[in-house]
């Protein structure tokens, strides 16, 4: 009875914040939501098209022979969306016209996934839903990285723009605990929630639900600062790279509209490499391939990019100012100026003045206080 009440404390506040119709919060990941749209709109042996993985696609839009999600779980085929490396982006004009030979060759896709691992600028969800729409092509977005600046109104609004159905985790921008979300509309209810329950969860993470209730609540509080926040930081570390001698992705468009920054490092060594370097130097990245990377013969192992994400240093209260001098940091262990062990030094001193969580409540009473006026 009362996670039953929890549960709907918590669809409703996803639904004010993200205007939709339909929320399932009981997936348990961002992978989770996903398998839930493909059980939902498609059956295995059907085409998707989606984001390869070093233009930016997820491991859970994979093909079969690399383990994917959407390949080898739910049998998919999947054809990759032309990728515009100078805009870091979907091709538009290419993605019109391989749409248009594929149903020639009747191999018309089921579902069309927008959304990436590294998400740097919105997807062309309105410029390409007119057609996709026309041959009966599903629109599902995968939210996962962005949900937060979606949410917070400063990156798009993939229902509005014509998407059916929106997963994502809610740990990522979206500042929850770990788990997933589903939004939709109304007309797909029923066929979400029968994927959802019995197809892909069982007995769900009752108490993240919870959690999530409290996250959902902040971010109606909060949540249009801290995504504005989000997107200065990021754009400020990439300009500060920049500047830096680093070769920043997207500099054509202004190096990102998210929370994200990808970098080349493929003269420096390596992602893999670097990766732990900056480990050691208290600064935590990830390793990311880069649309070259297959060209050029570099793996996952030991990709040619690092990937960074400003969201959790924006909660601890970091601006600009903080963003260029981390720039500083990072681009002293990338080029060998400074030891990885100097730099944790400065890191450390930085990280004491900032000690506690913003665009959050104070204390767990003032969360059970705005839940109960907002109801």
């Amino acid at each position: 009875m009362y996670i039953d009440e929890v549960e709907k404390i918590a669809i409703d506040l996803a639904k004010q914040i993200f205007h939709a119709e339909f929320v399932d919060v009981r997936p348990v990941s961002g992978v989770n939501s996903n398998l839930i749209a493909y059980t939902a709109f498609t059956s295995p042996g059907d085409i998707a098209l989606a984001l390869s993985i070093p233009n930016g696609g997820h491991i859970s839009y994979g093909r079969l022979e690399l383990g994917g999600t959407a390949g080898a779980v739910r049998g998919l085929k999947i054809e990759y969306f032309p990728f515009d490396e100078n805009i870091m982006n979907i091709d538009i004009d290419a993605t019109r016209k391989k749409i248009e030979r594929l149903i020639s060759e009747g191999k018309k896709p089921k579902l069309a996934i927008f959304g990436a691992s590294v998400f740097l600028f919105p997807h062309p969800v309105k410029e390409l839903e007119a057609l996709l729409h026309s041959y009966g092509i599903t629109l599902m977005y995968d939210g996962a990285h962005v949900l937060g600046l979606i949410g917070g109104h400063v990156f798009q609004d993939p229902l509005r723009e014509g998407s059916d159905v929106i997963t994502g985790s809610t740990h990522k921008t979206l500042p929850g605990p770990q788990g997933g979300i589903v939004l939709s509309w109304n007309k797909y209810s029923e066929l979400l929630k029968r994927s959802a329950f019995p197809g892909n969860i069982s007995n769900h993470h009752l108490h993240h639900v919870a959690g999530k209730a409290v996250a959902f609540a902040e971010f109606l509080s909060f949540g249009e600062d801290y995504a504005r926040a989000v997107q200065e930081n990021a754009k400020t570390l990439a300009e500060g790279l920049a500047s830096r001698g680093m070769r920043i992705f997207g500099e054509r468009v202004g190096y990102t509209q998210s929370h994200q920054v990808l970098m080349d490092v493929s003269m420096y060594g390596g992602g893999g490499i670097l990766e732990k370097s900056l480990e050691k130097a208290n600064i935590i990245v990830n390793r990311n391939m880069i649309p070259t990377d297959i060209k050029a013969g570099r793996h996952f192992d030991n990709p040619g990019g690092l990937r960074f994400g400003v969201q959790e240093v924006t909660r601890l209260g970091m601006g600009k100012n903080d963003m260029d001098y981390i720039s500083e940091l990072i681009v002293s262990v990338v080029t060998g100026k400074k030891s990885p062990e100097d730099v944790s030094l400065k890191v450390a001193e930085l990280r004491k003045s900032y000690q506690s969580i913003k665009y959050a409540f104070d204390t767990s009473r003032t969360a059970y206080e705005y839940i109960s006026l907002r109801r």
